[in-house]
């Protein structure tokens, strides 16, 4: 059994967003030399996420949309509790929890097992500074 970690830098400018990683993650597959195994791919930010869908522009509006609805920006401590303590970034964190922390990717003959349309990508959701992504491959 061997492992392969592979951390990327995301510093994505705008406060919400989302970057489409799946090549850096599948680099990440053949730097490993894992023929058979899994790939976690995290967001190392409890206001950012890591998760599977389609790449369409369509979709990504929509989920912005979708996101901004369920938990609007609002720099104030009346909506947030979380605001209190002297952050505007309450909505990012319920932003996350929705979208979710982490993927799980098979790997199968050295390559990223997905199904149809199935890309990898990074959310923001309290960007303008530097966060950290966790690739880790393990397998044989």
């Amino acid at each position: 059994m061997r492992s392969y970690t592979k951390y990327l830098t995301m510093n994505v400018p705008a406060r919400m967003d989302f970057v489409n990683i799946t090549r850096e993650v599948e680099a990440a597959v053949r730097e490993s030399n894992v023929k058979e195994g899994m790939c976690l791919v995290n967001a190392m930010h409890i206001t950012a996420s890591v998760f599977i869908n389609d790449d369409e522009p369509g979709l990504h509006d929509d989920y912005k949309r979708w996101l901004e609805a369920l938990a609007p920006f609002d720099p104030s401590p009346s909506r947030y509790h979380h605001n209190r303590t002297g952050e505007d970034n309450g909505d990012a964190h319920h932003k996350r929890q929705v979208m979710g922390r982490e993927v799980v990717v098979a790997v199968t003959d050295g390559r990223l097992d997905f199904g149809p349309w199935e890309q990898i990508f990074y959310g923001e959701f309290d960007g303008r500074r530097p966060k950290r992504v966790l690739i880790k491959v393990i397998g044989e």
